[in-house]
């Protein structure tokens, strides 16, 4: 029956392809069947986490994020430093676990939900404060496919203009193609190729994560995972794979991150969900509300 239960949440999880919701799945499964704390999902720990990561590098070409990204880059890379930074200065203001908000802070500033999944096992995050931060974005973006078209149709903004706007002011990619698609298909190109260039800031994001949380540790403990996803970006940079096999690699990666999020939600601990606060929520809305008509007034007149 507890095997049954796992690879039916599972499945359904993978079917859905939801981060919060994969998380949820997994909470369920702890919380109603009490699995052993020898159970495989409890110790595997973020193993699949880790190696979906791995797989999203072999997804990235350097030269290619570069070149299509290259006249917004530098607006893209001042996106994400000041959002970071601002997160984290505002976490700390507010009274913020310090793992939540940088959670929350690299969620804002690179892409959501994938970024997240990544630093997750270098801050060490324990799975309550992943799901606060994995659904606070998910609410977000659920937000932002509904409203963004309407807003941008309102103020009148060619395809290209709204394809940049999303891309620079929507958190998970999935949402950023999904709000710019239903706006029109040049804006999804448009998105889904700049998007790109802020997806490439996750290796210098996990490289500060464990600088920041691990600088007192021995050199053997750095995280290896962080080397193979380098490996495998530069793997795909000299190799130039094709669509097929790029589009294989995120179908593995996706698989295997939301397995991952469910074996970490399967390690929730339900005492802890008094110790819970209207805080991240709120650092989330004031991010976002600066990040909004910052990006718009960027595409609009630069």
């Amino acid at each position: 029956m507890l095997y049954f239960t796992f690879a039916f949440l599972v499945l359904v999880s993978l079917y859905i392809g939801n981060a919060a919701l994969a998380i949820f799945a997994g909470i369920l499964f702890t919380y109603f069947l009490q699995p052993p704390a020898t159970f495989f999902t409890r110790r595997i720990g973020t193993l699949p986490l880790q190696l979906g990561i791995v797989i999203l590098g072999a997804t990235i070409s350097l030269p290619y994020a570069l070149a299509v990204s290259s006249d917004y880059l530098p607006w893209i890379s001042l996106f994400v430093i000041v959002s970071f930074f601002a997160g984290l200065m505002l976490g700390k203001l507010l009274g913020i676990n310090h793992r939540i908000a940088f959670l929350l802070s690299s969620g804002a500033a690179i892409c959501g939900g994938t970024a997240m999944a990544a630093v997750a096992p270098i801050i060490k995050a324990k799975p309550q404060e992943l799901l606060i931060a994995m659904t606070i974005v998910f609410l977000l973006n659920a937000v932002a496919i509904i409203l963004f078209p309407i807003i941008g149709g309102y103020l009148e903004m060619t395809n290209f203009e709204f394809g940049a706007w999303s891309a620079l002011a929507i958190h998970d990619t999935g949402s950023v193609i999904g709000s710019a698609t239903i706006f029109s298909n040049e804006s999804a190109q448009v998105a889904a190729t700049l998007k790109l260039g802020r997806t490439v800031w996750l290796i210098p994001l996990l490289l500060i994560a464990n600088w920041i949380f691990n600088k007192q540790t021995e050199a053997t403990k750095f995280p290896r995972f962080i080397i193979f996803f380098i490996l495998a970006i530069i793997t795909n940079t000299v190799f130039n794979f094709n669509d097929q096999v790029i589009d294989i690699f995120q179908i593995m990666s996706q698989a295997f991150l939301l397995v991952g999020l469910f074996c970490i939600g399967s390690q929730f601990d339900t005492s802890e969900l008094k110790s819970l606060s209207s805080k991240p929520l709120i650092l989330a809305l004031i991010i976002w509300a600066a990040v909004i008509p910052s990006a718009y007034f960027l595409v609009k007149y630069f």
